[in-house]
C-alpha cells in the first residue's frame, strides 16, 4: 500500500537516543538517563490505591466523552486554587494525555492549510501532529536574549492563524511572565488569530508560578496534562479548556477520534489532584536537581545555559564544542554513560549545536551523571 504523504513524519530523534540507552544498559551498562522527559517517580499512591479499590467494583467502560463529571468538576476547582479563576466545568474537556489534547484543538480551530506559529525551540511533536493533519507549521526563531520564548516583534510581518506558546517551555524550561503572556495573547486576538497555550509543565516552577492564559483571557484554549507535575505519563490522561463556544465542536470531535479518555486513568487523575504533599515533595527534588545541574553543568564545561524557571530541563548551547550534537549525544553516551538529548528535535536550524539535559529523575543518578559528564569533558580536552 501506498503511504500518505500527510504521514511523513519526521522521527523523534529522543525515541532514538532512548532506544540506544536502552540496548547499551541490555548490554550490561550503566547509564544515566538525562535524556527522558518524564518523572523518575510513580503516581502518586493515593491515585494507585484509588484505581485498585475502582478495580474492584467498577467495570471501567466507557465514560462520556468529555470526561468523569467529577474530574473535570475537580480540575476546574485546581484552576482557583493555583490561579484565582472562576472555571465552568463544563468548559473542561478530559483527553487522553496532552497529545489528544493538541489533536483536538488542531481539529477543531483549524482547516487544511491553515497556518499555526510556534516557536524555535520547541516541542517537535506540535509541528509533527500540525503536519499530519494538513495544517503548516511555521517556526519563528525565539532568541536567546528573550530567553528562548517569542515575543510580538517576533511576530511582525508573519501570516498565521494560530499562535502556539509553552510556558514553562520544552526544552528550555524558561517561562512567560503575565505582561509577557498578555502581549502575546493580545497580538494573536488582534488579527482574529486562536491562541494556544501549552501548561503541561504548570506545577513545576522554582520561584514564581506559572501563568495560566486564562487569566489574561477566556477567548483561549488551554491544554495541560497529568503526566509532568502529577507524575502520571504512561496513564495517557490529559485536559484541555475551550471557549464555550467551541465546546460542543471539541465534544463531536472527541466522540469519534476518541471515545473518551482511558477510564482508568481519570479515576487515578482525580485522586492524585488531592496528592499535594507527594506531589510537592516530588517538587522539591527536582529543585534540588535543578541547582545541581545549574552548578555542576558549568564545571562539567556546559557553561553556556538558559537557566530553567520550570519543568525539569536544562537547555545548554555547545556551538563552541561541536557542530553535530547528534554524534556527540551519542559519543556521551558512548564514552560517559549518560544519555543526553540532541537540540536538533527542537530546532532544525540551531539544534546541530544544543543539548537538553533532563532532571527529572532521582537526585543520586543527577549527581552521579554530572561527575560523569565532567570526566568526560576533562579526558576529551
Amino acid at each position: 500500500m501506498r503511504n500518505s504523504s500527510r504521514g511523513d513524519v519526521d522521527p523523534f530523534i529522543v525515541m532514538d537516543v532512548m532506544q540506544a540507552a536502552s540496548a547499551a544498559e541490555a548490554a550490561g551498562r550503566s547509564i544515566v538517563h538525562m535524556e527522558v522527559g518524564q518523572p523518575g517517580t510513580p503516581a502518586p499512591a493515593a491515585a494507585r490505591d484509588a484505581l485498585a479499590a475502582a478495580l474492584e467494583d467498577d467495570a471501567l467502560g466507557y465514560t462520556v466523552a468529555l470526561g468523569l463529571p467529577a474530574l473535570r468538576k475537580r480540575i476546574a476547582r485546581l484552576y482557583g486554587e493555583w490561579y484565582g479563576v472562576d472555571l465552568d466545568p463544563a468548559r473542561v474537556v478530559v483527553t487522553p494525555g496532552s497529545s489528544g489534547a493538541f489533536i483536538l484543538a488542531f481539529s477543531a480551530f483549524f482547516d487544511g492549510g491553515d497556518t499555526v506559529a510556534l516557536g524555535r525551540p520547541g516541542y517537535p511533536s506540535y509541528r509533527q501532529i500540525l503536519r499530519a493533519l494538513d495544517l503548516k507549521a511555521v517556526e519563528i526563531e525565539a532568541s536567546e536574549a528573550n530567553r528562548y520564548q517569542l515575543v510580538p516583534g517576533d511576530l511582525e510581518g508573519v501570516d498565521y492563524d494560530g499562535l502556539m506558546i509553552a510556558s514553562p517551555a520544552n526544552p528550555t524550561g524558561t517561562m512567560l511572565g503575565k505582561p509577557a503572556l498578555s502581549d502575546l495573547i493580545g497580538a494573536a486576538q488582534g488579527r482574529g488569530a486562536t491562541f494556544v497555550s501549552d501548561e503541561i509543565y504548570h506545577g513545576l516552577h522554582y520561584a514564581d508560578r506559572a501563568v495560566s492564559a486564562l487569566e489574561v483571557s477566556d477567548d483561549v484554549c488551554v491544554i495541560n496534562s497529568f503526566s509532568k507535575y502529577f507524575s502520571m505519563t504512561g496513564w495517557r490522561v490529559g485536559w484541555m479548556v475551550v471557549p464555550e463556544a467551541n465546546l460542543r465542536q471539541v465534544e463531536r470531535l472527541a466522540q469519534n477520534l476518541f471515545i473518551c479518555a482511558p477510564h482508568a486513568a481519570q479515576v487515578a487523575a482525580l485522586a492524585a489532584l488531592d496528592a499535594t504533599d507527594e506531589l510537592e515533595a516530588n517538587r522539591a527534588v527536582y529543585a534540588r536537581n535543578r541547582q545541581l545541574m545549574l552548578d555542576g553543568l558549568p564545571k562539567a564545561g556546559f557553561d553556556r545555559l538558559a537557566p530553567p524557571d520550570g519543568a525539569f530541563y536544562v537547555y545548554a548551547d555547545v556551538s563552541h564544542l561541536t557542530d553535530d550534537t547528534r554524534a556527540f549525544a551519542a559519543e556521551i553516551l558512548d564514552w560517559a554513560g549518560v544519555a543526553v538529548t540532541p537540540g536538533l528535535d527542537f530546532d532544525p536550524e540551531r539544534g546541530g549545536g544544543t543539548l537538553r539535559f533532563s532532571y527529572a529523575r532521582a537526585t543520586a543518578d543527577i549527581e552521579e551523571g554530572l561527575e560523569r559528564l565532567a570526566r568526560f569533558m576533562a579526558d576529551r580536552g
